[in-house]
């Protein structure tokens, strides 16, 4: 007779035990019933928020329906356990009585509710399942305000959700910063910066004493200093607590505060019942994050077997996350709490990017980290905590930016094979290559078989680098493909849309690729959709892909304002313009100046303001710089033969018609140009992605320059051009590039990486070699006759301008919630420091 094993709860972890349970060697000798209390078979709770993007619960599922049926699984849903009799081995629900040999308990958690004057009334919600979703998608029908209680990262995904719904989303928080667990203060202050940037409102240090009926919507929040907040509903993420009432009735031993005790094989206090995931608690220890949970699912299904080797003693904590799009990452011991931990920091406000080393005493060993602004070090530091990696001399090059001497990579090959790349799924370097070993030689192969990357997905470019390199040691060619859901390379993507006439992410996707897209392939898509067809960014098949610059338009401050960045081609313009820009300024208390590009910026604009500032601007004749866009920036220029007496040619007519010609191009990175009257090279054309310089016969053509982080000299590409020779010559070099270019790639790593160099390029765009130079002129030509200044469409079109509409849930504006101080006579942002590394 088979023994029966019965598990109570259907969620991620739950859904893992059972998969890992199925690949054990006495799987046969059991039966196996699973009992779910919602209507839902497991999904992806950590993507929850893209339910309403997707609309449909089946695309988040965790397995096909088949999968049950196929394991001989009997899954019971809409079944709710209500009772355990420890002695007759027996679980009650409200539908039967089920007989067990042994008991699984992955009951979850439930939200925290504070208990607050008013909670239980209606259009007060929690955010936890998908029942949960619909409901918040019910009461926000035609309502303009929510509200989130609770400032962590689950509150963070939860006014995601509400934005998508189209309200306007506002965080009450407890303490004074989000995300306290992960982020010490100078981290929370910027990732709060960046939040209320996107048009969340953020209230911290504030205590809801009362909930009552609103003046003027739904709902009043009353807090225990005296202020109000007025909402039409509000969401409560305030935390979890285990969901172990089941373990409790059963008399099951319980942590000091809740939840359900169970030792290193994951079972309880009684020998036949296991409990696993966000209802035990191991070592006075509560897991509320997803890898954790699996590994206890792992270690539960290997006792169960008799397999006693597989122990949980304890799960790293280290979260990579992208809160409203915004890079925010923990690793290990963040709050430097162990003794004699030393930190080094790095502080860039004007990109918005904040790291901490927390480093051993001797300085040998990385204890934790935190990152906001740019994940990309993650990996790296992972794996160092992970696996105990020595450090390099100097530490805090790992979190200096590459132009002070370089970060030192660590490379897949340095890794030892007991380096855990998966945490979620557990998955090693050694486990890696053992898969591979057996013949898989395929990324999606090889997460299907180990799992790799395929719980919160936060290891995907670790996997890939391991991958990759492992392959390369092998001697195979590697795939470039874009990312797991698109295997092409960027320029495959780009000629499947141009040769198919491609006008959407979706259809791409359905012709070309598979899943719900990510971070990579979105904004790639959008690139290369805005290359070929040069629509407006905020046209529906486009607006969701965009970053959060192109959404609105703006490159966003470390304030949270936004700049104003009129095109101003060549850098001539004209008094009454020059007026406009200043009367603008003032009018809105903007700090104004003269940039290196030869335009004139204005920062300090909020969200609601754009499109009153764009208004006057475009009325007086100007059009958006495209600041925000990886396209063209500028076209710099000296005053050339007009007024130089050593100018040969009019370097300011050419460069205002490079800059009117080119204004509308997006590519794969920002380009900029300059034009020289003479070679005294006053504009500096050689170090620009096209560089012009006049001669006594005609014009000299630089390409592929660039200055920043990692400047690179721009090569001669061409010589005495007339200007018609020289418009081709360009039209054709930078579409060749927009077709060609990898994501993110500037002109001047393009070059190094094409093969065959410059000469090739010459021979592609000079001598036509392949054939295409009237394809590439006449898609260039296609980009500068549907161009449209996007600041103008979007302030003529009511639905595009809904965009811009304040998030304010307050009696004052948002300026007067902004802070400002005076520096040399201009409102700047208060601040303590601008730049700098602290050791």
């Amino acid at each position: 007779m088979k023994k029966q094993l019965l598990v109570i709860g259907n969620g991620m972890v739950g859904q893992h035990f059972i998969e890992q349970f199925l690949n054990a060697v006495d799987r046969d000798s059991w039966n196996i019933r699973v009992l779910g209390e919602e209507p839902h078979a497991a999904y992806d709770r950590v993507h929850l928020s893209e339910y309403f993007d997707r609309g449909q619960a089946e695309d988040l599922l965790l397995a096909d329906p088949a999968f049950y049926q196929g394991n001989n699984v009997q899954l019971l849903l809409n079944e709710q356990a209500l009772s355990i009799d420890t002695g007759a081995k027996k679980v009650t629900t409200n539908k039967g009585t089920y007989d067990y040999d042994q008991l699984v308990l992955a009951t979850g958690s439930y939200p925290f509710v504070p208990p607050i004057e008013g909670k239980d009334q209606e259009h007060c919600l929690v955010y936890r399942t998908l029942d949960d979703m619909d409901a918040i998608r019910a009461s926000a029908e035609g309502k303009t305000r929510g509200v989130v209680v609770g400032g962590g990262l689950l509150g963070l995904e939860a006014a995601h959700a509400l934005q998508k719904l189209g309200l306007e989303a506002s965080v009450v928080e407890f303490a004074s910063r989000l995300m306290p667990v992960q982020l010490d203060a100078e981290a929370g202050k910027l990732l709060r910066q960046k939040i209320e940037g996107l048009g969340v409102n953020v209230y911290t240090e504030k205590a809801t004493q009362l909930i009552r009926t609103g003046d003027e919507h739904r709902l009043c929040m009353e807090f225990s200093d005296g202020s109000k907040l007025e909402t039409d509903l509000i969401v409560f993420s305030a935390g979890i607590r285990p969901q172990d009432a089941l373990g409790r009735e059963a008399g099951l031993e319980l942590g000091e505060r809740g939840g359900i005790l169970v030792d290193n094989s994951c079972r309880t206090s009684d020998p036949s019942i296991y409990a696993i995931g966000e209802c035990a608690i191991w070592n006075n220890q509560h897991f509320g994050l997803v890898a954790p949970g699996y590994q206890m699912a792992r270690t539960a299904a290997a006792a169960i077997n008799g397999d006693s080797s597989v122990t949980f003693t304890g799960a790293d904590m280290s979260t990579k996350l992208k809160l409203l799009g915004v890079d925010v990452g923990s690793i290990g011991d963040a709050h430097e709490t162990i003794a004699g931990a030393q930190t080094y920091r790095y502080l860039n406000e004007i990109d918005g990017i904040y790291y901490k080393l927390v480093v051993s005493e001797d300085r040998t060993k990385l204890l934790g980290a935190i990152l906001v602004g740019d994940n990309a070090p993650y990996d790296t530091l992972l794996q160092y905590v992970l696996n105990g990696i020595d450090l390099p001399e100097q530490p805090e090059a790992l979190i200096l930016p590459n132009n002070a001497g370089g970060s030192p990579a660590l490379g897949a090959d340095v890794l030892p094979d007991e380096a855990s790349i998966c945490s979620c799924h557990n998955v090693t370097k050694g486990d890696i290559r053992e898969a591979m070993n057996d013949g898989i030689m395929n990324l999606g192969d090889l997460k299907a078989s180990t799992k790799a990357s395929t719980g919160c997905g936060g290891c995907a470019a670790m996997l890939k680098s391991v991958f990759e390199n492992e392959l390369e040691s092998r001697g195979v060619s590697v795939d470039r493909s874009l990312c797991e859901h698109f295997s092409y390379t960027r320029q495959e993507l780009f000629h499947l849309v141009q040769i198919e006439e491609i006008r959407s992410f979706d259809e791409l996707l359905e012709k070309h690729g598979k899943g719900g897209g990510c971070e990579i392939c979105k904004p790639t898509a959008a690139s290369i959709l805005a290359s070929c067809w040069n629509e407006h960014v905020h046209e529906e098949p486009h607006v969701s892909l965009q970053d959060t610059n192109d959404t609105f338009m703006a490159n966003m401050q470390k304030n949270g304002t936004y700049s104003v960045v009129p095109r101003i081609p060549g850098g001539e313009i004209t008094p009454e313009m020059l007026i406009k820009i200043g009367q603008v300024g003032k009018k809105y208390q903007l700090y104004t100046k003269i940039t290196g590009g030869q335009r004139i910026d204005l920062f300090g604009a909020t969200l609601d303001e754009l499109p009153l500032i764009w208004e006057e601007l475009i009325a007086a004749g100007f059009e958006t710089g495209h600041a925000y866009g990886k396209s063209l920036r500028t076209v710099k220029s000296c005053v050339g033969n007009t007024w130089c007496r050593y100018g040969v040619q009019d370097s300011v007519s050419m460069a205002i018609f490079l800059e009117n010609r080119y204004k509308g191009l997006r590519s794969p990175h920002k380009i900029k140009m300059a034009v020289s009257g003479c070679t005294r090279e006053c504009a500096e054309a050689q170090s620009k992605d096209i560089g012009v310089i006049a001669t006594e016969n005609g014009w000299n053509l630089f390409v592929c320059g660039n200055g920043g982080m990692r400047p690179r000299h721009a090569d001669l590409f061409a010589t005495d051009l007339s200007d018609e020779e020289l418009i081709v010559t360009i039209d054709r070099v930078l579409m060749f590039y927009v077709r060609t270019g990898d994501r993110l790639q500037r002109t001047s790593v393009w070059l190094e990486n094409l093969e065959g160099g410059l000469n090739y390029l010459k021979e592609v765009v000079l001598e036509d070699s392949l054939g295409i130079g009237a394809e590439l002129e006449a898609q260039m030509q296609h980009v500068v006759d549907t161009y449209q200044c996007e600041w103008k469409t979007a302030i003529e079109d009511p639905n595009k301008r809904k965009r811009f509409r304040s998030y304010v849930n307050a009696d004052e504006p948002r300026r007067a919630r902004i802070e400002l101080v005076e520096e040399r006579g201009q409102l700047i942002p208060a601040r303590d420091v601008t730049e700098e590394v602290v050791a």
